[in-house]
């Protein structure tokens, strides 16, 4: 693994009675694809919250390039739905994180606007969420986010609510486009071969209080496709989720 950018180390979080995490600790290396899987209601979730600020560890330490977080949050979020505002045409529903840090729309715009193409988005930037299909309003909210240039990107289920086959589209299109820019990434998902198809390492978490069980190197090449090597890692993630029993709803 490379050098970390984002390590935790001890991390715990109680809700009321409610341990939801317990002792965790796992790190993202520099330009590394990492995802965590884990049975409902051990933590995946909280995890983010933590990150992002939105909640306070009980216990243990998040730092990002050997520093404490504190005020500093250096990761830009994709929650699972788009969260696209209907109201507003593409373009605009693409600029609104960096509208949010206080940039000028019009400034904001001249920023997203050369990525329209990349992204596939190119002659919709005037046209509404509901005009869009479900593949390309996650295009738009992975371009939302990766525009606000962040040092990290935190994906939290971003395709769990497609078909199978766009879902699978657009895993391709993600894996092509992290090999082309090399995000640093942590990607919460509950599909385990998404998680072998895109990632460089998988954590995998016991049931509540969360805590890593498992840690999965993926050195397959990329661009990565199903095979006896891929069937063959899923299989050893599922037996280890499947002995993990389920205890009640994400938080």
């Amino acid at each position: 693994m490379t050098a970390a950018r984002l390590e935790l180390s001890g991390l715990a979080k109680t809700f009321g009675n409610l341990p939801v995490l317990g002792d965790l600790s796992l790190s993202v290396g520099r330009g590394e694809f990492v995802a965590i899987l884990g049975p409902s209601g051990s933590g995946k979730s909280t995890i983010f919250k933590l990150l992002t600020g939105a909640l306070s560890p009980d216990a243990g330490a998040i730092l990002f390039d050997g520093v404490p977080l504190n005020d500093r949050r250096p990761f830009a979020f994709m929650p699972q739905r788009d969260a696209l505002m209907e109201w507003r045409r593409i373009l605009d529903n693409t600029t609104l994180g960096l509208e949010v840090q206080g940039i000028g729309r019009a400034a904001a715009r001249r920023r997203v606007a050369p990525l329209f193409a990349e992204f596939g988005l190119a002659g919709f930037e005037q046209h509404y969420p509901a005009q869009l299909s479900g593949g390309m309003r996650q295009r738009a909210a992975l371009l939302r986010t990766v525009v606000q240039d962040k040092d990290m990107l935190l994906l939290d289920e971003p395709f769990g609510a497609l078909d199978a086959l766009t879902r699978a589209d657009m895993q391709r299109w993600l894996e092509t486009m992290w090999s082309r820019h090399g995000w640093t990434t942590l990607l919460v998902t509950h599909d385990v071969r998404e998680a072998v198809l895109l990632s460089d390492r998988i954590y995998v978490l016991s049931a509540r209080p969360g805590r890593v069980i498992a840690e999965v190197a993926v050195p397959l090449p990329r661009p990565r496709r199903t095979g006896a090597t891929v069937a063959a890692i899923e299989a050893g993630i599922l037996d280890l989720l499947l002995s993990t029993p389920t205890e009640g709803p994400e938080r």
